[in-house]
C-alpha cells in the first residue's frame, strides 16, 4: 500500500487551480487534463484516463486503466471507471462548446476522438495556468523535495568520490551511480516537460566529454553510448589521472525531484585557470541565491549576472563555443523543467515557496565542464539550497 496524497492537499491544489482559471479566462466553463504528471498532481494517481474539470460542479477522473489502481492509490473524491469516452460523455452534462486543454501534450488525434462523445469544437490552452500552480509548492510538497535533495546531496557528495576507480567507463560510472542513488531512495526515473527528452542517470562525462554537443537544451554535454542512444555516457572513454569528473542528475521521492551538478577532480587537479572559472561560477551560484526572495523578478536576476559578467567568463558561459543555455535557472519539481526560468521574459515576481534550480557554468577547453547547480527553494531571507552546500571540484585522489 503506497501513502496517498492526503485529501485536503488535492483539494487545495484543485481551489488554486479553479481560482488561476477565473484569474485568466473569466469566461472558462470546463478543462480536461489528460497528461499523466498532472492527473498525479490534481488526483494522486497516475492512470490512462481524463480529468473532467467544470467550473460550476464535481471534477471527475474518468479513467480506463486501471480503474482499480487508481481507487487503492487515490483519495480524489470522484473515481470513475470508463470504457471509452463514449463512457464520460453518457455520465457527463451541460458541456461547454469549448474545453480547456494541455495543448503541449495532447495529440491532434486524441482530441479528435474525444470530439467524438463531446460537443467541443473548440479548444484553448491551459498549460500556463497548471504551470504557474504547481509553481508554488506546498510543505507537503517540500517535504519530498527536501527528502530528494537529502538523497542528492549524501550519492553525489559522499558516494560518488568512493565510486570513481581509475580505467572505469563513463557508462560504468552512470550505471554504478544510478544503483546507488536506487538504494539511497531514488525513485528510479526523471522526468521532463519538453518533447522526445530522454536521460538516463543524468549528464556525465569524463574531461572533454562533458562539452560534447547535444540537443538537451544545457550548458553541459554528453558522448553518450552512440548516436541512438546518446545517454548515460560512453563506454570507451576511461578515466584517467588528471580527468575532471561532470555529473549533472536529478532525484526523486514520491515524483519530486531535485537538480544538482557536482564535478570531481581525479587524481590530480585540474589546471590552475579551470579551478579559478569554477570558483567564479559558485560565486555566481551563492549570488544569485541570495536574491531568491518573493518579489523579487527572474529577468532581473539573469540581466544582473549577464551584464557584470567579467570578460574572461563571456566567451564559454552557459555552455561551450556556439552552443550556450540561453538561462541561469530553471523551476523544478514534478518535472525537471518547471517554471519560472532565471531567463529573458520571466517578469512575473518570484513567491515563496518555489523551488529553482541554479546552474552557472562554465566549459573550458581542454578541460570540461565546470561549475555547479543545486536546487533552492525561495524565502523571504534568499533561497535555501535542499541539495547541499559543496563547492564542487571534490578531490579523489
Amino acid at each position: 500500500m503506497h501513502a496517498r496524497v492526503p485529501p485536503d492537499e488535492l483539494e487545495e491544489r484543485m481551489r488554486r487551480f479553479i481560482t488561476r482559471m477565473d484569474a485568466d479566462n473569466s469566461r472558462w466553463e470546463c478543462a480536461a487534463l489528460f497528461g499523466r504528471i498532472n492527473l498525479y498532481y490534481f488526483t494522486g494517481t497516475m492512470q490512462d484516463g481524463m480529468l473532467l474539470i467544470p467550473r460550476d460542479g464535481d471534477a471527475v477522473l474518468w479513467v480506463r486503466r486501471s480503474y482499480e489502481r487508481a481507487l487503492d492509490e487515490s483519495s480524489f473524491p470522484r473515481i470513475e471507471p470508463m470504457n471509452s469516452y463514449r463512457d464520460a460523455a453518457q455520465g457527463t452534462r451541460n458541456l461547454p462548446d469549448t474545453v480547456y486543454l494541455e495543448t503541449e501534450l495532447v495529440p491532434l488525434a486524441l482530441f479528435r476522438r474525444l470530439q467524438k462523445h463531446f460537443p467541443f469544437s473548440r479548444f484553448r490552452p491551459l498549460d500556463l495556468q497548471v504551470s504557474k500552480v504547481r509553481a508554488v509548492k506546498s510543505a507537503y510538497e517540500l517535504s519530498r523535495m527536501e527528502q530528494a535533495g537529502r538523497i542528492h546531496e549524501r550519492v553525489l557528495e559522499e558516494c560518488v568520490p568512493l565510486i570513481l576507480t581509475e580505467g572505469m567507463s563513463e557508462a560504468e560510472f552512470g550505471s554504478s551511480v544510478y544503483s546507488v542513488m536506487v538504494r539511497e531512495g531514488h525513485q528510479g526515473i526523471v522526468r521532463f516537460g519538453g518533447m522526445g527528452i530522454e536521460i538516463e542517470v543524468g549528464q556525465l562525462g569524463f574531461g572533454e566529454s562533458s562539452l560534447y554537443p547535444t540537443s538537451f537544451d544545457g550548458p553541459g554535454g554528453c558522448y553518450g553510448l552512440g548516436p541512438a542512444a546518446p545517454v548515460l555516457g560512453s563506454r570507451e572513454r576511461k578515466l584517467a589521472n588528471g580527468d575532471l569528473v561532470f555529473i549533472d542528475n536529478a532525484c526523486g521521492v514520491e515524483g519530486y525531484q531535485t537538480d544538482k551538478t557536482m564535478t570531481y577532480m581525479f587524481g590530480s587537479p585540474v589546471p590552475d585557470n579551470a579551478i579559478a572559472i569554477h570558483h567564479q561560477c559558485v560565486d555566481l551560484q551563492n549570488e544569485m541565491a541570495a536574491l531568491l526572495k518573493p518579489g523579487t523578478v527572474p529577468s532581473e536576476i539573469y540581466f544582473g549576472i549577464m551584464e557584470r559578467l567579467s570578460p574572461g567568463l563571456q566567451e564559454n558561459f552557459m555552455g561551450y563555443g556556439a552552443r550556450k543555455a540561453q538561462f541561469l535557472g530553471h523551476g523544478v519539481g514534478l518535472l525537471v523543467d518547471e517554471i519560472p526560468v532565471i531567463a529573458r521574459g520571466f517578469d512575473e515576481p518570484l513567491q515563496e515557496g518555489m523551488t529553482i534550480a541554479l546552474e552557472p557554468k562554465y566549459g573550458v577547453r581542454g578541460v570540461g565542464m565546470v561549475g555547479i547547480e543545486n536546487t533552492f527553494v525561495v524565502t523571504p531571507g534568499g533561497g535555501r539550497s535542499i541539495t547541499g552546500t559543496s563547492p564542487g571540484l571534490i578531490p579523489v585522489w
